[in-house]
């Protein structure tokens, strides 16, 4: 019964940090436009934004130790450092490694934002497009759940969140920083 619930909240926590790690990069480009997202100001989009990376990360905290202890899993310390190594489905949790490798960078660059600076901190930050895909990539190729039905269309629910930001990013009038928007009204 307790391997069960092991397996059970292990699964159920790595799908939830995908679903505050989507919320999380798609307000993070968000945040980047200067603009408020609905009829939240941009100091509020922000703190959605850290508040859903921050669950999101504990999430895959939760995840890696529930699974860590399921006996079922068999995940040795080293399948959590080194990707593709894993005895089960390797590329696929290798996958999931070398997410948490990417989040585990990109956190301590956000602890240590003041004492990087700016730039080097965006360049970090910009790990987040490469992150997202790659977890999304490990849930649909080593997740148990990847063959049913809501899963599949949680997981599409997912990537349109983060092609409908994506796209917002892209259009030719998105300016991402204020002092340019303030040069091209005049």
């Amino acid at each position: 019964m307790t391997d069960q619930a092991l397996w059970a909240l292990g699964r159920g926590t790595g799908i939830t940090a995908l679903a505050f790690l989507t919320l999380s990069l798609g307000l993070g480009i968000a945040t980047r436009s200067g603009r408020p997202l609905a009829t939240l100001p941009r100091f509020a989009v922000v703190d959605v934004h850290r508040f859903a990376a921050l669950a999101g990360t504990l999430l895959v905290a939760m995840h890696l130790g529930l699974l860590f202890f399921d006996p079922y899993a068999q995940l040795r310390l080293l399948d959590f450092v080194i990707p593709f190594l894993g005895a089960y489905r390797p590329l696929w949790l290798g996958l999931g490694t070398l997410a948490v490798d990417v989040l585990i960078v990109v956190i301590v660059s956000s602890l240590l934002r003041h004492r990087l600076g700016v730039r080097t901190f965006r360049a970090v930050h910009w790990a987040t497009y490469a992150l997202w895909p790659t977890a999304l990539a490990h849930a649909l190729g080593n997740g148990t759940d990847a063959g049913r039905t809501w899963f599949l269309v949680f997981a599409a629910s997912c990537a349109l969140i983060v092609a409908a930001a994506l796209t917002w990013r892209l259009r030719a009038d998105f300016v991402e920083y204020a002092d340019k928007r303030i040069v091209e009204r005049r």
